[in-house]
């Protein structure tokens, strides 16, 4: 059985996020198996595909090193990556029936453009002990999915270094949970992006994650209220990586766009369980 470690969301290789991705079951493994093997990898988030009797629609679900994960942007874009390029799936629309829904991905030139639900947040009081866990000061907190704590500017996100301890004790009101924390701030004058992010997910066996999709259904709601626009361009600005999505606003649907670069191709050598 075969494994590729996919770049998702990447400007060139070994940018992005990794996640990695296994060839398509015909059913599924044990959740142990895929919690084990995903903890082998050790990238934040490891995708399983199911095939099913439709060519064009598969089972989806994500693992990070520490647990099942309700939806992941990068790992979806780069199991869609996977059937088309590695496997040469050839459908105009691929399906994932996932804990999140169904969610679709299609190709647009050589990047990729999947439809997720939105999840706009809501404005919460600054939750005690958050700027002393990041390490900065917060200007807005905002909850959905993960909680959002906005900066001042470009330059207090790039500096982080939080304590991941501290966030993992930040109560949010965040609907995953503590310990998932998006830092966010407008970009500065004359980038090519507007908005500029980190993810910090202790809780999840993610200290920081490169690129996050799910975190910009809610960051999208979110920056397009505040800055009037359907359409943005992100970066989030993981040190020595970086990862860049292209979203769009569509009523309770977000459209995220994004590049997938193969890197590693791998053969498994032990039986799914």
């Amino acid at each position: 059985m075969r494994q590729w470690t996919i770049d998702a969301f990447a400007s060139a290789p070994f940018k992005g996020n990794p996640a990695c991705v296994v060839e398509p079951f015909d059913r599924w493994p044990s959740d142990a198996w895929m919690q084990a093997l995903a903890a082998e990898n050790n990238q934040a988030e490891t995708a399983f595909l199911l095939k099913t009797a439709d060519p064009a629609r598969f089972g989806l679900r994500w693992f990070t090193p520490a647990r099942e994960a309700p939806l992941c942007g990068h790992a979806t874009l780069a199991s869609a990556h996977a059937l088309f390029a590695e496997l040469g799936v050839d459908v105009e629309v691929l399906a994932f029936d996932t804990l999140s829904g169904e969610l679709r991905v299609r190709r647009e030139g050589e990047r990729l453009e999947m439809d997720f639900p939105a999840n706009p947040p809501r404005r919460v009081e600054i939750p005690a002990g958050l700027a002393e866990a990041l390490g900065a000061p917060v200007v807005e907190a905002w909850a959905g999915a993960y909680l959002v704590a906005v900066l001042e500017d470009e330059a207090a996100v790039r500096r982080l270094e939080p304590d991941f301890a501290g966030l993992n004790r930040v109560e949010s009101g965040a609907t995953d949970g503590k310990g998932q924390v998006i830092a966010v701030a407008l970009a500065d004058e004359g980038r090519p992006y507007a908005v500029v992010s980190r993810f910090f997910a202790p809780a999840a066996g993610i200290p920081e994650d490169p690129t996050t999709g799910s975190a910009h259904c809610i960051l999208m709601p979110l920056y397009g209220d505040k800055l009037g626009k359907e359409a943005l361009e992100f970066h989030q600005a993981y040190p020595g990586r970086g990862g860049d999505l292209s979203c769009e606003s569509r009523g309770a649907r977000v459209i995220l766009r994004g590049r997938g670069l193969t890197v590693v191709e791998s053969r498994l050598r032990v039986e799914p369980a």
